[in-house]
């Protein structure tokens, strides 16, 4: 008797690049069973993604997808995302049919077609919940109602699986923590600081991802320029990342932002950094000052798997990563003077800095596996397929 086809799982995801979601879903597909699910993608737009997915042994295809972005929240952009909505699922339900698809993983939850598309296929819809919408008072509501009609909500972390408490299908939201991927190798201090442009000897504080105003990459030039940091010259802010479509004004804003305080000749942009073991092997502290929650992200796990010692806002998934601040140090958030305060303290006390990057760097690999998430995800599949 033969062995059973593998299932086809049809990804849908938002973007192309290599920030934390895209890599997540390189992981996810990268962690398959190929004995019982074939991957096919559908990514929103064309990118590195693509080819780092077919390397991961996905079938992909490139094609607009509608996504709830803000630039669409207004009348003639919720117009555009109806139209996009429903040209979604007419080129999906072909895709659907045409691979004999048997289940549709949205991604990301601003990706919004797989919903329609499955149901309307009569298969399971998995729906990965990686945002958190505490700033979207207005609209969450209805969104969340949408999101309850999958069969299965895998939620990055407690505080996002936190957002559908109270509502009659909340036991479809479940968290399962991003797993680590491969980030390339590790890179020697020395190496990194040459490659970077960085001295020896300047105490090198690193923010990583896209430039924007809530990931707080102003909230770190702020604290260069508090009392507790403006007179220490030897702190460099390295801020590695681009802004969305590169768009020049985030990163303008931080350059005259820092030019203001005095410290434009402390805050680098070197833009996105490949391999970003660089970055790693370059800080001496990484933080993320999110100054909205951030559901889980990767800059925080990478670091702490590469042994950095992390600083972060203390709210959304960033407390999980850090076990509560005992695996780094939990700051408040919206306050550049906290963390002058904080990364001040860790500049006099390289022991403490040392220690606590030892301990995220032993931790972080067992409590964020790849394979780990792989099984939970694997055992998600089955459930709803076999439901």
């Amino acid at each position: 008797m033969s062995a059973p086809r593998p299932r086809t799982v049809l990804y849908l995801h938002s973007s192309a690049g290599r920030y934390g979601a895209d890599r997540q879903l390189t992981t996810i597909v990268d962690g398959l069973d190929r004995a019982a699910f074939r991957p096919l993608v559908v990514l929103a737009e064309d990118g590195p993604l693509v080819d780092d997915l077919r390397d991961a042994g996905a079938d992909v295809l490139v094609r607009p997808l509608a996504v709830l972005r803000r630039e669409v929240l207004s009348p003639t952009g919720l117009v555009g995302l109806g139209r996009a909505l429903g040209a979604d699922v007419r080129a999906l339900g072909r895709v659907v049919a045409d691979h004999d698809v048997r289940l549709v993983h949205t991604n990301t939850s601003v990706t919004l077609g797989g919903a329609a598309v499955a149901r309307r296929a009569g298969i399971p819809h998995v729906w990965h919940v990686r945002e958190d919408y505490a700033g979207f008072a207005r609209g969450w509501p209805a969104l969340r109602r949408l999101l309850l009609t999958a069969d299965a909500l895998p939620c990055v972390s407690e505080a996002v699986r936190a957002q559908f408490d109270g509502t009659r299908r909340s036991s479809r939201a479940t968290v399962i923590h991003d797993g680590l991927g491969d980030v390339g190798p590790a890179v020697a201090r020395d190496e990194a600081r040459r490659s970077l442009g960085l001295a020896d000897d300047a105490f090198v504080v690193a923010v990583l991802g896209r430039i924007s105003p809530w990931k707080g990459q102003r909230l770190l030039v702020e604290a260069l320029g508090d009392p507790a940091l403006r007179d220490a010259p030897d702190v460099v802010a390295l801020v590695a990342g681009e802004a969305w479509r590169r768009a020049p004004g985030p990163p303008a804003e931080l350059r005259r932002r820092a030019a203001e305080l005095g410290v434009a000749d402390r805050v680098l942009l070197p833009g996105f950094v490949e391999p970003v073991g660089r970055v790693y092997g370059a800080a001496d502290v990484v933080v993320v000052p999110s100054t909205d929650p951030d559901p889980l992200p990767n800059a925080a796990l990478e670091a702490a798997r590469a042994g950095c010692c992390v600083v972060a806002a203390d709210h959304g998934g960033l407390p999980e990563i850090l076990d509560g601040g005992r695996l780094g140090v939990l700051v408040p958030p919206r306050d550049p003077a906290a963390l002058a305060g904080a990364l001040a303290a860790l500049r006099r006390d390289p022991e403490r800095r040392i220690a606590l990057g030892a301990a995220a760097g032993e931790a972080t690999p067992r409590r964020f596996s790849a394979a780990r998430m792989a099984a939970r995800i694997d055992a998600l599949y089955r459930t709803v397929l076999d439901h």
